[in-house]
Formats: structure tokens, C-alpha cells, sequence
């Protein structure tokens, strides 16, 4: 049985984190996002291990908030000296909360506002990831209107696509995102005249859930020759993130420092052949860090068997607590919490509550054939883009989150009631 770091059978019960997942539902209620703290801590020194060793002092991951984003991940970040990146003044405002120290974020986004432009300038952020001129010309004057100099990198498209999902695809020229390597020449020379930007150095981003190794060494190979032809000498070079994670027994995800060994290799070498520094290297883990350390809980109900067809079994969740499946096809592994020494051999689909009928959450899967109503089945692997992309449809109010550690759990974002779904209307 496909099992994450942290989970485990006991009794012939699943277990997360040392805890009973049905004594979790029972007591916080379902659908649940139950968190693993230390498996995201334990992400996280991998992380800083790895850069630490391959590139010394000279290198930070930066967390990527939009996997996951509440205070409590900010705590964890802030505790474990990760920086963050944010793509919204929501995102933003929320580090912000919490005390996390503005020169250590950075603002992403293909069309940031003015206001969320203002408000990063005003807080201080450290970096803003500039996309395109208009917006360089935008923040230039915010930064000259507050009497401020503000640090920008500019987001590149280095024509390189990465073997994952079409609409997780970012660094090819077909991309919502960034700077084509013509465009960036022009970029860099325009900011470098501009008195209140200061251009610290570029960004690349290939796109998510990707196991390949070279293709971040090609993309920073590709922008670090730019640099080299224009004779700009980047003090940061931001390789993005998209390092995969198992979903399920037939993932393979790379080893995390031969990974980052293959991209530090190009990098210094690239560099030596064009009589470069070394930049300062920024990496942006999410999904890496948050995704696996992520189990959500749910109550089964109806079990609909239609004879020759299809079984279908039901949850009191779904597509609004976790839209991957329906946005992407993505496959999960699922584990009956209640009845988890039994043998799953069961093949079924398990679909969510919602009124569509393409509220589903995984086709043709296989769980124990004891399945019954009022049974928890756990997905893994949910703690990347489940939460952080949940919505109302249906108005159904959002779930809560149980962060677990060394066996005992916390309630770290309460469930919605239906007053919260109400509040806001007229």
C-alpha cells in the first residue's frame, strides 16, 4: 500500500501524524484538511540543506505561498528562515499579519494591481518580480511618488517546457507569464535608468510538478546567457520552483539534492565560461514543501453501485475543496481510513456532493470493497493547491485545518458556518 511519510496503519486503522484519522474526523468534522507540521519542517531543511550545500551562503529558498496560504504557514516559514512569495495583497496581507519580515518577500504576478503594486512598495517587500513594461513603468512611479528605491527582478520566459499538465506549463513563449528573451534585453536596459528601481536580477519559472532534472538547468543556462550577451551581470538569479511529489506508488519523483546538483553544476559552469559571479540563487518550493505533508478527510455516504457500469461512492466534499481533479485530472491515492488493513480491490469513483456532474475527486480508483457509509477515506498528498483553491460553489462553506505535530493536533483555520457564506450580501 502507497503510504506518505507521516501516515502509517495501526489496528487496522490509518493513523496521520501519530493520530487516528477517524477520532480527527470525529472531532473537527469533515471535510477535513489535516496538515502534518513536521513533515513541512522537515521539507523545509531539506531545502536549505541542499541550496546550503551546492551553492553555500550564496542561496534561499523562498516558500510559494499560493500551495498554501494561512498564518500558521507563515509561522513555520518565518521559524524556519524560508523566505515567502506572494502573487496577491491577500497573500501579502496575510504574511504581513503575522510578522513576517517584509525584506524576505517577494510579489509575483502577471497583472498586479496598483493597489497591491502600492501596498508592497509601502510595506517594504524586498523584491517585486516585475512582468512586463507597463508594469515596470507602474511601479517606478509608486516608488518615486513614496520617496522609496524598490528592488525588482524581472519574470523571463526561457522557452523551455517542461513534461507536465498544459495548463501548469509556464516558461515556454506561449505563456500568460513574464518576458520573452528579446523583450528582456530591452527590460533591462529601460530599468537600469530609472532612479527610483533598483534591478537586482531575473526570475524563471518553468512550471509545476515536474521530476526532470535538465530542464532547470536549461532554463538557467539560457538566462544567464542573455545576461552574458547583453553584458548585464544579475546579482540574483530566482529559478522558480515545480520540484514534483509522489502522488501515488507510480510517481518517481528525483532525489531532491541530485536534483538541485544538476541546475548548481550548469549554473557554476555557465558562469565560469562567461567570466560571471556566481549569482545569489532563489528557489520557490510549494507544492514540494506543503503537498505531501496534506491529507484531507471526508465521511462517505451514498455507495451507488450501477450493475456492469459503475460503482460510485460518495463524499461530503469535493470539487470545492479540492478542484484538481476537475482542472487538471490529477490523481490521488486513497486510503478508507476506517477500514485500512483491508484489502482494496474494489475499483470505483468517488464523487463529491456537489450538483455537477463532473464533481468528482478520482475515476476508477481502488478501495477496500467493505466500503460503507459513515467510513472515512482519506486522500493524500492534498496539502498543495486543495485549500488555497477551495470555493463556495454550492455555497458551501469552506473546511477547516488541523495542523498535527508530534501527536497532538491544533485547529488552525476554523470551519466556515453558513453565516460566513451570508455575511458579505446586501
Amino acid at each position: 500500500m502507497f503510504l506518505t511519510k507521516g501516515c502509517e496503519i495501526k489496528d487496522g486503522k490509518l493513523h496521520i501524524g501519530g493520530l487516528s484519522a477517524e477520532a480527527l474526523a470525529k472531532e473537527h468534522g469533515t471535510p477535513l484538511y489535516v496538515m502534518n507540521e513536521d513533515i513541512i519542517r522537515e521539507k523545509c531543511r531539506e531545502f536549505k540543506a541542499a541550496f546550503a550545500k551546492h551553492f553555500g551562503e550564496k542561496a534561499k529558498p523562498f516558500f510559494a505561498s499560493k500551495a498554501f496560504c494561512c498564518k500558521e504557514i507563515y509561522r513555520i516559514m518565518k521559524a524556519e528562515g524560508l523566505g515567502t512569495d506572494v502573487v496577491s495583497g491577500g497573500e501579502l496581507y496575510t504574511a504581513l499579519a503575522v510578522g513576517f519580515p517584509a525584506c524576505d518577500i517577494i510579489l509575483h504576478g502577471n497583472n498586479k494591481q496598483e493597489s497591491e503594486l502600492a501596498y508592497a512598495v509601502e510595506s517594504g517587500v524586498g523584491l517585486i518580480c516585475v512582468d512586463n513594461l507597463p508594469e515596470l513603468l507602474m511601479v517606478e512611479r509608486i516608488a518615486r511618488e513614496k520617496g522609496r528605491t524598490q528592488g525588482i527582478l524581472f519574470r523571463v520566459k526561457p522557452g523551455v517546457e517542461a513534461h507536465t499538465h498544459e495548463f501548469i506549463k509556464t516558461g515556454q513563449i506561449d505563456s500568460k507569464f513574464g518576458f520573452s528573451l528579446d523583450e528582456a534585453k530591452e527590460a533591462i536596459e529601460m530599468a537600469q535608468k530609472l532612479d527610483s528601481i533598483k534591478l537586482r536580477g531575473l526570475h524563471i519559472h518553468i512550471g509545476s510538478q515536474i521530476f526532470e532534472c535538465e530542464p532547470f538547468a536549461e532554463a538557467a543556462e539560457i538566462v544567464l546567457r542573455l545576461c552574458g550577451e547583453i553584458g548585464y551581470t544579475p546579482e540574483i538569479l530566482n529559478i522558480g520552483g515545480g520540484f514534483g511529489i509522489d502522488y501515488t506508488a507510480k510517481d518517481d519523483t528525483p532525489n531532491l539534492d541530485g536534483q538541485i546538483e544538476v541546475t548548481a553544476e550548469r549554473i557554476k559552469s555557465t558562469c565560469e565560461e562567461l567570466s560571471m559571479p556566481v549569482p545569489f540563487i532563489i528557489s520557490e518550493p510549494g507544492r514540494a514543501i506543503v503537498g505531501e505533508a496534506g491529507t484531507t478527510l471526508y465521511k462517505i455516504g451514498a455507495v451507488k453501485e450501477i450493475k456492469d457500469v459503475r460503482t460510485y461512492v460518495s463524499v461530503d466534499g469535493g470539487m470545492t475543496d479540492n478542484p484538481r481533479y476537475v482542472l487538471y485530472g490529477s490523481e490521488y491515492t486513497f486510503i478508507n481510513a476506517s477500514r485500512a488493513s483491508d484489502s482494496a480491490d474494489k475499483l470505483v469513483t468517488i464523487a463529491g456532493k456537489c450538483c455537477e456532474s463532473g464533481d468528482l475527486l478520482g475515476k476508477d480508483v481502488t478501495i477496500v470493497d467493505s466500503t460503507r457509509a459513515g467510513d472515512t477515506l482519506a486522500v493524500l498528498c492534498t496539502g498543495a493547491y486543495n485549500y488555497s483553491m477551495a470555493c463556495h460553489y454550492n455555497r458551501t462553506p469552506k473546511a477547516a485545518v488541523v495542523m498535527v505535530s508530534n501527536g497532538s493536533a491544533r485547529l488552525v483555520v476554523r470551519r466556515e458556518g453558513y453565516e460566513d457564506l451570508a455575511k458579505h450580501d446586501g
